[in-house]
Protein backbone atom coordinates (compact mmCIF):
# COMPACT_ATOMS: atom_id res chain seq x y z
CA UNK A 1 0.00 0.00 0.00
CA UNK A 2 2.78 2.42 0.87
CA UNK A 3 4.65 1.55 -2.33
CA UNK A 4 1.56 2.31 -4.40
CA UNK A 5 0.97 5.68 -2.73
CA UNK A 6 4.58 6.70 -3.33
CA UNK A 7 4.39 5.65 -6.98
CA UNK A 8 1.16 7.60 -7.45
CA UNK A 9 2.58 10.72 -5.82
CA UNK A 10 5.86 10.74 -7.75
CA UNK A 11 4.65 9.67 -11.21
CA UNK A 12 1.98 11.76 -12.91
CA UNK A 13 -0.72 9.78 -14.69
CA UNK A 14 0.26 6.47 -13.09
CA UNK A 15 -2.45 3.77 -13.10
CA UNK A 16 -2.21 1.21 -10.30
CA UNK A 17 -4.39 -1.76 -9.36
CA UNK A 18 -4.19 -3.17 -5.82
CA UNK A 19 -5.99 -6.46 -5.20
CA UNK A 20 -7.12 -8.68 -2.33
CA UNK A 21 -9.02 -11.93 -2.77
CA UNK A 22 -12.28 -10.76 -1.11
CA UNK A 23 -13.94 -7.39 -0.71
CA UNK A 24 -13.99 -7.73 3.10
CA UNK A 25 -10.19 -8.10 3.08
CA UNK A 26 -9.82 -5.26 0.59
CA UNK A 27 -11.98 -2.93 2.64
CA UNK A 28 -10.35 -3.69 5.99
CA UNK A 29 -6.74 -3.87 4.81
CA UNK A 30 -6.64 -1.14 2.19
CA UNK A 31 -9.72 0.99 1.53
CA UNK A 32 -10.31 2.17 5.07
CA UNK A 33 -6.61 2.69 5.94
CA UNK A 34 -6.02 4.56 2.67
CA UNK A 35 -9.02 6.82 3.23
CA UNK A 36 -7.61 7.76 6.62
CA UNK A 37 -4.03 8.19 5.37
CA UNK A 38 -4.78 10.12 2.18
CA UNK A 39 -7.33 12.40 3.77
CA UNK A 40 -4.48 14.69 4.82
CA UNK A 41 -3.08 15.06 1.28
CA UNK A 42 -4.68 18.07 -0.48
CA UNK A 43 -6.47 17.23 -3.69
CA UNK A 44 -6.64 13.43 -3.28
CA UNK A 45 -10.22 12.28 -3.86
CA UNK A 46 -11.89 8.92 -3.30
CA UNK A 47 -14.60 7.62 -5.64
CA UNK A 48 -16.57 5.07 -3.63
CA UNK A 49 -18.53 3.75 -6.62
CA UNK A 50 -15.36 2.93 -8.55
CA UNK A 51 -13.28 2.12 -5.42
CA UNK A 52 -10.61 4.43 -6.74
CA UNK A 53 -8.29 7.09 -5.31
CA UNK A 54 -7.62 9.97 -7.70
CA UNK A 55 -4.50 12.11 -7.21
CA UNK A 56 -4.05 15.75 -8.30
CA UNK A 57 -1.34 14.72 -10.79
CA UNK A 58 -3.75 12.38 -12.59
CA UNK A 59 -2.54 9.15 -11.01
CA UNK A 60 -5.11 6.64 -9.75
CA UNK A 61 -5.07 3.70 -7.36
CA UNK A 62 -7.86 1.26 -8.16
CA UNK A 63 -8.84 -1.16 -5.39
CA UNK A 64 -10.11 -4.53 -6.58
CA UNK A 65 -10.95 -8.04 -5.45
CA UNK A 66 -11.32 -11.42 -7.10
CA UNK A 67 -13.39 -13.79 -4.97
CA UNK A 68 -14.11 -16.22 -7.82
CA UNK A 69 -12.47 -17.02 -11.13
CA UNK A 70 -15.32 -15.28 -12.97
CA UNK A 71 -14.42 -12.02 -11.23
CA UNK A 72 -11.30 -11.69 -13.39
CA UNK A 73 -13.38 -10.66 -16.40
CA UNK A 74 -14.21 -7.29 -14.82
CA UNK A 75 -10.55 -6.38 -15.49
CA UNK A 76 -10.43 -7.65 -19.07
CA UNK A 77 -9.13 -5.02 -21.48
CA UNK A 78 -8.02 -2.64 -18.74
CA UNK A 79 -4.49 -1.27 -18.56
CA UNK A 80 -2.39 -0.73 -15.43
CA UNK A 81 1.23 0.33 -15.08
CA UNK A 82 1.48 -1.50 -11.75
CA UNK A 83 -0.53 -4.36 -10.30
CA UNK A 84 -0.27 -5.64 -6.74
CA UNK A 85 -1.53 -8.98 -5.47
CA UNK A 86 -1.65 -8.73 -1.68
CA UNK A 87 -1.61 -12.20 -0.06
CA UNK A 88 -1.00 -13.51 -3.56
CA UNK A 89 -1.07 -17.19 -2.57
CA UNK A 90 -4.78 -16.78 -1.80
CA UNK A 91 -5.42 -16.15 -5.51
CA UNK A 92 -5.65 -19.01 -7.99
CA UNK A 93 -3.02 -19.41 -10.70
CA UNK A 94 -5.69 -18.61 -13.30
CA UNK A 95 -6.64 -15.37 -11.55
CA UNK A 96 -3.04 -14.18 -11.30
CA UNK A 97 -2.23 -15.08 -14.89
CA UNK A 98 -5.39 -13.54 -16.35
CA UNK A 99 -5.09 -10.26 -14.45
CA UNK A 100 -1.41 -10.02 -15.38
CA UNK A 101 -2.54 -9.44 -18.99
CA UNK A 102 -3.66 -5.99 -17.80
CA UNK A 103 -0.08 -5.09 -16.82
CA UNK A 104 0.88 -2.99 -19.82
CA UNK A 105 1.56 0.64 -20.62
CA UNK A 106 2.26 3.04 -23.46
CA UNK A 107 4.54 5.13 -21.22
CA UNK A 108 8.15 5.44 -22.34
CA UNK A 109 9.40 6.36 -18.86
CA UNK A 110 8.20 3.34 -16.87
CA UNK A 111 8.45 -0.45 -17.15
CA UNK A 112 5.23 -2.23 -16.06
CA UNK A 113 5.57 -4.17 -12.81
CA UNK A 114 3.63 -6.67 -10.73
CA UNK A 115 4.20 -7.02 -6.99
CA UNK A 116 3.22 -10.16 -5.09
CA UNK A 117 3.21 -10.11 -1.29
CA UNK A 118 2.36 -13.36 0.43
CA UNK A 119 3.05 -16.12 2.90
CA UNK A 120 3.60 -19.76 1.96
CA UNK A 121 0.40 -21.80 1.73
CA UNK A 122 -2.90 -21.19 -0.02
CA UNK A 123 -4.39 -22.13 -3.36
CA UNK A 124 -1.71 -20.23 -5.30
CA UNK A 125 1.24 -21.64 -3.33
CA UNK A 126 2.55 -23.95 -6.07
CA UNK A 127 2.46 -21.23 -8.75
CA UNK A 128 4.30 -18.64 -6.67
CA UNK A 129 6.80 -21.24 -5.42
CA UNK A 130 7.59 -22.36 -8.97
CA UNK A 131 8.29 -18.83 -10.16
CA UNK A 132 10.09 -17.28 -7.20
CA UNK A 133 11.50 -20.12 -5.08
CA UNK A 134 12.19 -23.08 -7.38
CA UNK A 135 12.71 -20.75 -10.37
CA UNK A 136 11.39 -23.26 -12.90
CA UNK A 137 10.16 -21.50 -16.02
CA UNK A 138 8.36 -22.26 -19.25
CA UNK A 139 9.92 -21.27 -22.56
CA UNK A 140 7.75 -18.13 -22.59
CA UNK A 141 8.88 -16.95 -19.12
CA UNK A 142 12.05 -14.92 -18.63
CA UNK A 143 13.88 -15.74 -15.36
CA UNK A 144 15.19 -12.17 -15.22
CA UNK A 145 11.62 -10.95 -14.77
CA UNK A 146 11.28 -12.57 -11.33
CA UNK A 147 12.90 -11.45 -8.09
CA UNK A 148 12.18 -12.87 -4.64
CA UNK A 149 12.80 -10.80 -1.51
CA UNK A 150 12.37 -12.80 1.67
CA UNK A 151 11.30 -11.01 4.82
CA UNK A 152 10.23 -12.54 8.14
CA UNK A 153 8.55 -10.96 11.13
CA UNK A 154 12.00 -10.15 12.51
CA UNK A 155 12.60 -7.77 9.58
CA UNK A 156 9.58 -5.70 10.62
CA UNK A 157 11.39 -3.49 13.13
CA UNK A 158 8.39 -1.28 13.86
CA UNK A 159 6.21 -4.30 14.68
CA UNK A 160 8.95 -5.93 16.75
CA UNK A 161 9.26 -2.79 18.87
CA UNK A 162 5.54 -2.10 19.21
CA UNK A 163 4.24 -5.66 19.57
CA UNK A 164 7.03 -8.19 20.35
CA UNK A 165 4.38 -10.59 21.71
CA UNK A 166 3.31 -11.23 18.11
CA UNK A 167 6.31 -13.54 17.66
CA UNK A 168 5.05 -15.70 20.53
CA UNK A 169 1.67 -15.89 18.80
CA UNK A 170 3.35 -17.22 15.65
CA UNK A 171 5.44 -19.71 17.63
CA UNK A 172 2.28 -21.17 19.19
CA UNK A 173 0.73 -22.03 15.82
CA UNK A 174 0.49 -25.66 14.61
CA UNK A 175 3.80 -26.76 13.07
CA UNK A 176 2.89 -26.34 9.40
CA UNK A 177 1.51 -22.84 10.02
CA UNK A 178 4.43 -21.89 12.27
CA UNK A 179 6.96 -22.90 9.63
CA UNK A 180 5.01 -21.00 6.96
CA UNK A 181 4.20 -17.78 8.83
CA UNK A 182 7.18 -17.50 11.19
CA UNK A 183 9.99 -19.11 9.21
CA UNK A 184 8.75 -18.40 5.68
CA UNK A 185 9.28 -22.07 4.76
CA UNK A 186 7.98 -22.77 1.24
CA UNK A 187 8.51 -26.52 1.52
CA UNK A 188 5.79 -26.98 4.13
CA UNK A 189 2.38 -28.22 3.03
CA UNK A 190 -0.50 -29.03 5.37
CA UNK A 191 -0.93 -32.79 5.64
CA UNK A 192 2.43 -33.68 4.10
CA UNK A 193 3.86 -37.01 5.28
CA UNK A 194 7.44 -35.89 5.89
CA UNK A 195 6.56 -32.81 7.94
CA UNK A 196 10.14 -32.62 9.19
CA UNK A 197 11.51 -32.01 5.66
CA UNK A 198 13.82 -29.00 5.57
CA UNK A 199 15.54 -27.67 2.45
CA UNK A 200 18.47 -26.48 4.58
CA UNK A 201 19.01 -29.95 6.09
CA UNK A 202 17.89 -32.43 3.44
CA UNK A 203 18.94 -30.80 0.16
CA UNK A 204 22.54 -30.46 -1.05
CA UNK A 205 24.16 -29.01 -4.14
CA UNK A 206 24.40 -31.49 -7.03
CA UNK A 207 27.67 -33.34 -7.57
CA UNK A 208 28.86 -36.29 -9.73
CA UNK A 209 27.67 -39.47 -8.00
CA UNK A 210 30.40 -42.16 -7.84
CA UNK A 211 29.52 -45.17 -9.99
CA UNK A 212 29.98 -47.52 -7.01
CA UNK A 213 27.20 -45.87 -5.00
CA UNK A 214 23.89 -47.71 -4.88
CA UNK A 215 21.00 -45.79 -6.39
CA UNK A 216 17.29 -46.17 -5.75
CA UNK A 217 14.17 -44.30 -6.61
CA UNK A 218 10.66 -44.25 -5.18
CA UNK A 219 7.44 -42.32 -5.73
CA UNK A 220 3.97 -41.93 -4.30
CA UNK A 221 1.12 -42.15 -6.79
CA UNK A 222 -1.15 -40.25 -4.34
Amino acid sequence: RRKFVLLALTNAGMKLLLLRRTFAELDGNHIQPLRAELNSIPGVKYNDDKKMFIFPNGSIIKLGFCASDNDVYQYQGQEYDVIGFEEATQFTEFQMQFISTCNRTVRADFVPKIYYTCNPGGVGHAYIKRLFIDRVYTEDENPDDYKFIKATVYDNLVLMQANPQYVSNLKSLPEHLRRAFLDGDWDVVEGQFFSEFSREIHVIDPFPIPLAWKRFRSMDWG
